[in-house]
């Protein structure tokens, strides 16, 4: 079985993914992982790298590229990451994961250690150069859910409940 899991940045997607995994002992593939690491690799923050990424789109192409080949390789897999619906095609399930604005702020403040006005602005501009590149480099539209087979607003649920969630429709 291959799961997808996508939402915005803050939505706790990641943390779902995770315990997910855990849950069912089987491979996560994390798009975000590889992202946040090309980052640090090369010294920049999460904004700087999608302005960056946003005029090299190798960068999207290369992430996108090995999170398929590695969901490929493999016959049971959790997918993580913003366009893993949209990119894991074959998928038994698509989860899309979202939250209120400023809880995801909040979460992203907490995460990251910084204040939350920056986290917003910050978050704000990730977002509208996100949408940007992937609407750019593969005609997505980011706001339209229709792809998903269960949409879970994470502001309401705890990690641990969204995971459950996620068991009965496999069931």
């Amino acid at each position: 079985m291959k799961i997808t899991i996508s939402g915005p940045p803050g939505s706790g997607k990641t943390t779902v993914a995770k315990l997910l995994s855990e849950k069912l002992k089987i491979k996560l593939i994390s798009a975000g992982e590889v992202f946040r690491q090309l980052a640090f690799d090369r010294g920049m923050g999460l904004e700087d790298f999608s302005r960056f990424a946003e005029s090299n789109p190798e960068i999207d192409i290369m992430i996108d590229r090995v999170q398929r080949e590695l969901a490929e390789k493999e016959k049971e897999a959790i997918v993580e990451g913003r366009l893993s619906g949209w990119m894991i095609r074959d998928a038994d399930l698509k989860v899309y994961i979202f939250a209120d604005p400023e809880v995801r702020y909040s979460r992203i403040a907490k995460r990251e250690g910084k204040d939350i006005s920056t986290v917003k602005r910050e978050t704000k501009l990730r977002e509208e150069i996100e949408k940007r590149r992937y609407h750019k480099f593969y005609s997505i539209d980011l706001e339209d859910w229709r792809i998903y087979d269960l949409i879970i607003n994470s502001s309401r649920f705890p990690p641990e409940k969204i995971v459950e969630m996620i068991l009965v429709a496999i069931r």
